[in-house]
């Protein structure tokens, strides 16, 4: 087999591929076997029916068309092989030339078009310089994190006064569409300023008192008649305030390990430093590779973003009434999916410089983290990534953090005061600070533009037709 490569743009190339009679004749020979064993001809079993009976029966040329079909694909492969490409998009095939089916001669000849991966030129990135902001925790800090964990511990009594924000209260609501009761609940629990149930909800509420009602207009969320305009009348029933527990030492033994609230205190204290730590780290590894992506060009396939487009605004994938498919909401579509694609360029090509892999350890670690973000159990996570073939998706996406992790350890970071910024927890592997930021972070299971390009071509069945 012959194959020649021709780059059509930076993303695109043509596949010539040339087959000559002799390598397409085992899958003439297995065509035959599959035709064989479908045809029926009297005083022969299924499957022995000789050669020459079958060219009779379906024609020679039909032979040729069901082996260039069932062949195709693995032609094609050796050809990607070949060429040493990597694929991003499902192949688009052309067949120019087929054996003359009359005769044993000829070949097979056909044309792929294919987006590919770019190939990058990375330039020197040790020691790129970042500044981040000084991390500096405060007292007021301290506080806010004891506030936190008091309300944890909280509770609610009623007060007899009007609905500030904050306020937890309990409300009945009634909506009506056109005039007419659509919809209605009772004893609802709701916290003013929330924003978590109807949109004008927390200006109707603010200032009502027990007993007192409003209305007002707004778009359903839910139910049958979800995203109709409708008036909803709330009638508010009770406000409660939350009383946090006095912050004294029985406190801090009710709600940690320590005896004393200063004890308490300290380790907060300490807690919201190492927390600073963090956020410095995140800042400082987004700069980093805000700035490689500033550095290097990396041309986008069209068909990478064309197929997000299409799958973000297919209707199954409509985020509810609220959803609709503005030419705004396409630019920022794009723009995040040229963004996400630069990125995996750019961090595949740093991982293969520093020549990283991944250890089934960091491959385990990553998935008990993602699981937990889609609060599912990591055994049953990793059977679904399995089952649906994201495995590879997610070795390439912890190869990438740990590539970005060690062009950040090379980094020169500074903070806002001109103090060097250390990160070595940050970015060493198993790190505290390191897993702090990943647990802050929502891991996602990659979408990986490679996966069209394991599709075969598809079935030659209709190009050879044209052909013929």
């Amino acid at each position: 087999m012959k194959s020649a490569v021709e780059n059509l743009s930076p993303t695109r190339v043509k596949l010539n591929v040339e087959v000559p009679f002799e390598e397409l004749k085992p899958s003439i020979d297995a065509a035959y076997k599959t035709i064989a064993s479908q045809v029926q001809v009297p005083g022969f079993r299924k499957g022995k029916v000789p050669n020459k009976l079958i060219d009779q029966r379906v024609g020679r040329g039909y032979v040729i068309e069901t082996a260039i079909n069932e062949g195709l694909n693995g032609f094609y492969q050796e050809a990607v092989q070949e060429a040493g490409i990597r694929p991003l998009s499902r192949p688009e095939v052309e067949i120019t030339e087929v054996p003359d089916p009359a005769g044993t001669e000829g070949q097979l000849v056909f044309q792929v078009e294919v987006d590919v991966r770019p190939e990058i030129e990375l330039p020197e990135y040790a020691g790129l310089e970042v500044t981040v902001d000084a991390a500096e925790a405060t007292d007021a800090d301290v506080e806010k994190a004891l506030d936190d964990l008091r309300g944890r511990f909280a509770t609610l009594k009623n007060v007899d006064r009007p609905a500030a924000e904050g306020d937890f209260i309990t409300i009945d609501l009634t909506a009506s569409v056109d005039g007419e009761e659509v919809d209605s609940a009772t004893g609802l629990s709701y916290q003013v300023g929330s924003g978590t149930m109807l949109e004008g909800l927390d200006e109707a509420v603010t200032g009502l008192s027990a007993d007192e009602d409003a209305t007002f207009e707004t778009k359903l969320a839910g139910g049958e008649h979800a995203g109709q305009d409708a008036t909803v009348k709330v009638v508010l029933k009770a406000v409660k305030e939350r009383e946090l527990p006095e912050a004294n030492d029985d406190f801090a033994q009710l709600a940690s390990e320590f005896d004393t609230i200063a004890e308490l205190r300290e380790d907060l204290a300490k807690q919201a430093a190492e927390s600073k730590v963090v956020e410095q780290g995140i800042e400082a590894r987004d700069k980093v590779l805000d700035k490689l992506v500033e550095m290097i060009e990396v041309p986008v396939p069209e068909s990478v973003v064309e197929e997000q487009l299409e799958q973000h605004f297919r209707p199954e994938n409509a985020h509810g009434p609220e959803e609709h498919d503005t030419e705004e909401h396409r630019t920022e579509v794009r723009e995040n999916t040229e963004r996400a694609f630069k990125n995996e360029i750019i961090l595949d090509a740093v991982a293969d410089k520093e020549e990283i892999g991944v250890n089934q350890a960091e491959l385990i670690d990553y998935i008990v983290s993602a699981s937990s973000q889609y609060g599912m159990d990591p055994n049953q996570f990793a059977q679904l990534l399995d089952q649906s073939g994201q495995v590879g998706m997610m070795v390439g996406e912890v190869r990438r953090r740990k590539a970005l992790a060690k062009v950040l350890e090379q980094a020169k970071v500074t903070d806002s005061n001109g103090a060097e910024v250390d990160l070595s927890d940050f970015v060493r592997p198993g790190g505290e600070a390191g897993e702090e930021a990943e647990a802050a972070e929502a891991p996602e299971a990659p979408e990986a533009p490679e996966a069209a390009a394991a599709e075969a071509p598809g079935t030659a069945a209709e190009t050879v037709d044209a052909e013929k």
